[in-house]
């Protein structure tokens, strides 16, 4: 169910989907996105980008096995971030270096 958001007239939902080049769309909640700030700011309303409007994001640059990792990565981080001793995420070594530049591109540190 979609929620106002902060004065604005665009309903704020759950969750938000994630698309990658060749089509594969991924739902993760939308807090679980607020680690990244070009996605924070791609949803923020005040900036009239469509993914506000729709909650979908398209990333041309990003295929979709690298995607789903990166959407795996954010719930990863939304279930543990209060945690401390947490086990690493797993990522595969062939893909090592294009999850590495999607998460540069998408601001994770």
């Amino acid at each position: 169910m979609a929620e106002p958001t902060n004065g604005s007239q665009i309903p704020e939902t759950k969750y938000i989907t994630l698309v990658s080049r060749d089509g594969f769309e991924f739902v993760v909640p939308r807090e679980a996105t607020k680690i990244s700030p070009a996605i924070t700011g791609m949803l923020d309303p005040l900036n009239n980008f469509k993914e506000a409007q729709t909650a979908r994001c398209t990333f041309e640059e990003i295929n979709g096995i690298v995607l789903e990792k990166v959407a795996e990565y954010f719930q990863y981080w939304y279930r543990n971030k209060d945690q401390e001793d947490v086990a690493d995420l797993e990522i595969p070594p062939e893909i090592c270096l294009e999850v590495l530049m999607a998460a540069d591109f998408l601001g994770l540190t």
